[in-house]
């Protein structure tokens, strides 16, 4: 954990003043009805977009993709699993794969071999990818609504679609830089170019980040951080 995340919203007793948000896929919606209603049911503000990746968004910086088991096991033999989590990866900084049911089942698929799921499982982690197994759609609705609290209560940030890195034009690919400092929504990333009108004029002028509305002090001493501290060569 870091200094300033704490588990203390999750314990009995600790005041519930806000409700997390949850965009929801709207495919994903349809197909998981019982865990939109068991969000709701929580107390979560249930936004259903039609998303290009990822089926939960908890926040700009993180996306909950869920798979049942045979779920897991279709999309890895028709080779599409890399492929969707790997671009998952590219628009999120923190993507997870919810791997729902029973795990040990995962093994028993007929032509299926036990080191094919262990690399899979392995390729996914080591990728940055984390999985998160769950017994039952239930545990699926706890997860996410605790991952949302997390998010938007702790850390305060803001639940966020964020685009995959399909830029197509000038304007989108200015927006997509600027989203990329922490902290930066595209509400924001578009106040800053509209007050520095490039990104270049807003990074050279980033003392001044002060004069646009909604930006403060963390966001910039964030994006100062960001653009100032050497990239970690050696553990590359």
């Amino acid at each position: 954990m870091s200094k300033k995340e704490t588990l203390l919203p999750f314990i009995e007793g600790f005041p519930q003043a806000e409700e997390p948000v949850v965009i929801v896929d709207s495919n994903e919606a349809t197909t998981a009805r019982r865990i939109v209603k068991g969000l709701k049911d929580a107390g979560a503000s249930v936004r259903i977009l039609p998303l290009e990746k990822g089926d939960y968004i908890v926040s700009d910086v993180c996306v909950l993709e869920r798979k049942t088991v045979s779920d897991f096991v279709q999309t890895l033999t028709q080779g599409r699993l890399f492929e969707q989590l790997t671009a998952l990866k590219e628009a999120y900084e923190h993507p997870l794969l919810v791997l729902e049911g029973e795990l040990q089942s995962i093994f028993e698929f007929r032509g299926v071999r036990p080191r094919a799921i262990w690399g899979a499982l392995f390729f996914l982690a080591r990728n940055g990818i984390p999985i998160v197994p769950t017994a039952d759609w239930m545990g699926t609705v706890d997860l996410i609504y605790t991952a949302a609290r997390q998010e938007q209560l702790v850390e305060k940030r803001k639940a966020a679609v964020r685009p995959l890195k399909r830029i197509k034009t000038l304007e989108e690919a200015q927006l997509y830089l600027m989203c990329g400092i922490p902290l930066i929504g595209g509400e924001k990333a578009k106040a800053l170019l509209g007050r520095f009108e490039s990104p270049l004029n807003a990074f050279i002028h980033i003392e001044e980040w002060d004069d646009v509305k909604g930006i403060g002090k963390k966001i910039k001493e964030q994006a100062k951080k960001v653009l100032a501290t050497p990239f970690p060569l050696e553990s590359s």
